[in-house]
């Protein structure tokens, strides 16, 4: 049996390179200020839905919502092996928090259809709440297992995973269609095919052919403009090389529950912390400095 998978994945700031431009004055991330990349347990998401089509049969709908620079991260997901990619770009999704954030990707996944597995990464490094998942599934009514760390069998319309408790683990069981996050003790996701690479680089979406058009026309006037970009498109789709773009309005999402004014989060103070280090001890391999050692951790209740 053939299952189709939709896996929801983000670009988000390297956060390994945050600096004090990092951060809006409203509290908002300034991601202009920091290279983005591909949010590393989405791309172990990609993988789990990946090895359910290569076991399996099926195929691999990979989704994300950003500016049009994200749909750099729907060419690498093509150049993991994935079918369809599709961008949701809309200005009036900007400064989404979570609950806003899941209902247009719920919306997005409703529009895709036809699934039986929804992917999602544990969590996106630049908010690391571990929420959008799990919302997605109680939006789209789904059941969900988080913290997936190995696919055990999927057989007729039920799945079995092993799942991190911290201490150990579980073995559940699920019907589908259903919803699973994936941590990154999944297994290692694969490198790009060099043909699908090749073929792939290609891809683009119309807002970016829109920009190589202004670019390459600069004194035609607006309808050459727009016929140059329809051209582009329409030979792009024939080969299967047109990234989908939706707006909320090919989504059918309620703008209520959108962008700023769909997002109950305020951010109320930023703080810059910066840890220092207060010097050290040292111990000898001794056995009075190593009674010294233990008495010190007894007394920081470290140990004891």
């Amino acid at each position: 049996m053939a299952y189709n998978s939709v896996v929801l994945i983000k670009q988000v700031p390297d956060t390994k390179k945050i600096t004090v431009r990092a951060m809006n004055d409203d509290g908002t991330v300034n991601r202009s200020a920091l290279p983005a990349i591909f949010n590393p347990e989405d791309r172990y998401a990609l993988e789990a839905a990946l090895e359910v089509k290569e076991r399996h049969g099926g195929t691999v709908t990979a989704v994300t919502m950003g500016p049009p620079a994200a749909c750099e991260l729907l060419r690498e997901a093509l150049y993991m092996g994935t079918d369809r990619v599709i961008l949701i770009t809309d200005r009036r999704a900007a400064a989404s928090d979570t609950l806003a954030t899941s209902y247009i990707l719920a919306c997005a996944v409703r529009t895709v259809g036809n699934y039986d597995l929804v992917f999602c990464g544990r969590q996106a490094i630049d908010g690391d709440t571990a929420q959008v998942g799990p919302q997605c599934a109680e939006k789209l009514g789904l059941p969900q297992i988080s913290y997936v760390e190995e696919l055990v069998e999927l057989k007729g319309k039920t799945i079995t995973v092993r799942r991190d408790v911290g201490n150990g683990y579980e073995v559940v069981r699920c019907k589908m269609p259903a919803l699973l996050t994936v941590t990154d003790t999944f297994q290692e996701p694969r490198p790009f095919s060099a043909k699908a690479l090749m073929r792939s680089k290609h891809a683009r979406a119309k807002l970016e052919l829109e920009k190589e058009v202004a670019a390459a026309l600069p004194g035609a006037d607006d309808k050459a403009k727009a016929a140059e970009v329809a051209k582009r498109a329409a030979a792009l789709e024939a080969k299967k090389l047109l990234i989908g773009q939706w707006t909320l309005d090919d989504i059918k999402a309620d703008l209520a529950w959108c962008g700023r004014d769909g997002s109950p989060t305020k951010v109320k103070r930023i703080q810059s912390v910066v840890l220092k280090g207060s010097g050290y001890v040292e111990y000898k391999n001794t056995e009075a400095d190593i009674t010294k050692l233990v008495h010190q951790l007894i007394d920081d209740h470290t140990i004891g």
